[in-house]
């Protein structure tokens, strides 16, 4: 897979440089950081802007391009002795996927798990992670419905983000706990709902409608992990 931009990729040099093949440079850098690139093994092509411009599709590339080996999908089954996993539940939006992901890796969360989805783009995910999710165990699963049947039955208390849930300052998150997130347009359904143990919601200082899925996750989940 291609990653480009500064940040992921130097995520990648710095925790994980096997899984880096190629890395092309279409900028200058000093001469003391490319001969330690040059130490850590892969390959580094020099190459002009108008090739990086073509290689990320117009995208802002910052002059860093890597191929680099794919991210690894994993079972959500995997996750069932976890002691917090993250529910994504027709959660499509690249931007709000990739934060949920580098908030999630950064807050302590274990694993987190896509669904009513059958596929996602996740070399644009792993860019906008900054490179979390090569760390993040994600998986992708299609019914919820296994996933949450699945984890009730493993001991997880399953909480669903819902505006009209209870306050999560008073809340007291279980050992083993799962927090579902609905899309931005159509939230939880009703379906769901009925599956989960408690709603929750972050209640607002002022009149306002709601927060972005990203930012409202990154706060449930900020309160909901262990002290």
């Amino acid at each position: 897979m291609l990653l480009y931009a500064k940040q992921p990729i130097y995520y990648l040099i710095e925790h994980h440089p096997h899984k880096i093949k190629t890395l092309y440079l279409a900028k200058e850098i000093e001469k003391k950081e490319y001969a330690r690139l040059m130490r850590l093994g892969f390959e580094i092509k020099r190459i002009p802007n108008e090739a990086a411009v073509k290689m990320a599709k117009g995208a802002q590339h910052q002059g860093f391009l890597a191929d680099v080996e794919d991210v690894r999908l994993h079972d959500y089954r995997e996750f069932l002795k976890k002691d917090f996993v993250v529910v994504l539940a027709g959660v499509t939006d690249v931007g709000n996927i990739g934060s949920l992901v580098r908030s999630g890796f950064a807050l302590g969360v274990d694993a987190m798990v896509a669904c009513s989805v059958s596929s996602l783009p996740l070399e644009a995910i792993a860019r906008v992670s900054t490179g979390a999710l090569f760390d993040m165990p994600f998986g992708l699963h299609k019914n919820i419905y296994d996933v949450l049947n699945d984890l009730k039955t493993s001991g997880f208390t399953l909480f669903g983000a819902e505006m009209g849930g209870e306050d999560i300052r008073k809340i007291s998150p279980a050992k083993k706990k799962a927090l579902v997130l609905g899309s931005e347009g159509a939230g939880l359904s009703k379906k769901v709902t009925s599956r989960l143990d408690k709603t929750v919601s972050i209640q607002m200082q002022h009149d306002f409608d709601s927060l972005n899925v990203a930012v409202a996750g990154a706060i449930l989940i900020d309160r909901m992990r262990d002290e």
